[in-house]
């Protein structure tokens, strides 16, 4: 079972990040439990959340004020990764890392994106007259100045973190998300200083890659390496959480 852990994006304890056990539940309450939360809308023993074969259950365990999973109150309910838990006025997202398995597997995983990368990135050589280099790796694609492509408007909005509220809009085709660097520059501590690049080659053409950051980059809260993003989103760096928006 791969790594999993929760990130409170909202309430008393905001920016926590809490592993989960792939044997052991995790007990969420005010007065007792692994995770106690100092929430006066939270139960002494809230929820709890179950690890299982296909991945983890959340319960409610006779809570006042309920349990809601991306906005619907459950009594049990599988987690996918990314979903949003919120008990009274906590918030939390359940992040899942990379499954285990062999490098050849995880190249598996990522072999097509990387192709069709390296095959836009070529068509837009030859737009702009050069001539492709065939030699080039995925990984050199984030230091090519790649144009926006026409009629298409997008932007970033940090919805959890400590630069919550900052929109940063895409003014060409690749964006670099760092520490203090690159187009989107945050303050976490916990991002790389050069942690991810977007590549927008068109509306339905938008990569996330991870540039071989210190603690991961996630997609819809899985772990990616490589991922294709589509509006609406979502993208966790370090204690932050990034949402796409197309906005024509």
């Amino acid at each position: 079972m791969p790594e999993a852990f929760l990130k409170i994006i909202s309430g008393a304890r905001q920016g926590l990040n809490v592993p989960l056990s792939a044997s052991d539940p995790l007990i969420i309450g005010r007065r007792r439990g692994d995770l106690v939360l100092d929430d006066a809308l939270v139960s002494g023993t809230h929820a709890q959340i179950l690890p299982r074969e296909d991945g983890w259950v959340i319960q409610d365990l006779g809570s006042t004020n309920g349990t809601l999973v991306d906005g619907r109150l459950v009594y049990e309910t599988p987690l996918r990764p990314g979903a949003e838990i919120s008990l009274g006025n906590t918030r939390m997202v359940l992040f899942i890392g990379l499954a285990e398995g062999t490098a050849e597997q995880r190249s598996g995983q990522t072999a097509t994106p990387q192709l069709e990368i390296a095959w836009l990135l070529d068509e837009e050589l030859v737009e702009l007259g050069g001539s492709p280099d065939r030699t080039r790796s995925p990984a050199d694609v984030i230091d090519q100045d790649l144009r926006l492509p026409p009629g298409v408007s997008a932007v970033v909005e940090v919805v959890a973190g400590q630069d919550v509220g900052k929109v940063f809009r895409f003014t060409r085709g690749n964006i670099t998300i760092g520490r203090h660097l690159g187009e989107i520059p945050l303050s976490d501590l916990e991002a790389s200083r050069r942690h991810a690049v977007i590549e927008l080659f068109g509306r339905e053409m938008i990569f996330l890659r991870d540039l071989g950051s210190t603690n991961g980059t996630y997609h819809n809260g899985q772990r990616v390496d490589v991922a294709r993003l589509r509006n609406g989103d979502t993208v966790g760096v370090g204690r932050s959480v990034l949402k796409l928006r197309l906005t024509s």
